[in-house]
């Protein structure tokens, strides 16, 4: 029954996570654009977050399950760093052969084809990319360690919030309407319940994959961060900006894991 719970508490939290997307596109209703100076920033933060959560709620406990599992410090650093690579592979592989593309949202008007489409293929990158994070809280949960899983869910939803602010602005400077911006977020963030539950079904039905199982989120989440989030924060220019952000995000993020 205790394993059940932590089932369906990883599959609604990862629910949750991916609600702050539409969460973040609010602002919309009352604004219709921010610097891109902010928008770097808030990118970084959400690397940041990333970060934290990928190192403290993700790696480190799938060590430490490996090593409770295996005994060994090399069998458990095996483990670690073939799940690590796996996840790592799998995003790239999302990335090489599912159409999208990285763009910089931009905030001119009188977009024509071409620049609408980039915009939906960068919301589709972003949809992409918010799978490993749905795929990291449900595997998070079923090690049974709640506390650790309300500090992830929390980590990457607070880092979802810059996404569906800047999804959802690209799409205000190109004439759609305020709804269809907050619809599209909404979709883009969804993706992260079927990661959720793929994650956490897979854990389990199988408990030993549970320290694979988080390395290999974690490896999936690295992958977005430096092939996505970081040179998308770097594009235009404000480098400085989008590092402080992650390093605010880091440490908001060691902090949560600390006090949760």
């Amino acid at each position: 029954m205790s394993t059940l719970s932590t089932l369906q508490a990883g599959m609604l939290a990862s629910l949750v996570a991916g609600l702050f997307t539409p969460l973040g596109a609010l602002p919309i209703m009352v604004l219709r654009h921010i610097s891109q100076r902010l928008e770097d920033a808030l990118m970084g933060f959400g690397a940041g977050v990333m970060l934290a959560a990928t190192a403290y709620s993700l790696a480190m406990p799938a060590y430490e399950d490996s090593l409770a599992l295996t005994g060994t410090i090399g069998w458990a650093l095996t483990i670690v760093c073939g799940g690590i690579v796996c996840g790592g592979i799998l995003v790239w592989g999302m990335d090489r052969f599912v159409p999208h593309e990285h763009f910089a949202l931009g905030k001119q008007g009188g977009a024509d084809a071409l620049q609408i489409r980039r915009i939906w293929l960068f919301i589709f990158a972003i949809t992409i990319h918010n799978f490993p994070e749905g795929l990291a809280v449900g595997v998070g949960y079923a090690r049974g360690d709640m506390a650790a899983g309300v500090a992830l869910t929390l980590g990457i939803g607070l880092q979802n919030l810059p996404e569906g602010l800047i999804v959802s602005l690209g799409l205000l400077a190109i004439g759609y309407s305020r709804l269809t911006a907050l619809g599209a977020a909404l979709l883009s963030g969804l993706v992260e319940p079927i990661g959720g539950v793929i994650g956490a079904l897979a854990v389990h039905v199988v408990d030993a994959l549970l320290p694979f199982g988080l390395a290999f989120a974690a490896g999936a989440m690295l992958f977005v961060i430096s092939h996505e989030i970081i040179p998308e924060s770097h594009r235009k220019g404000h480098e400085g900006d989008a590092t402080f952000g992650v390093l605010g995000g880091f440490m908001l993020m060691f902090v949560l894991d600390k006090v949760f």
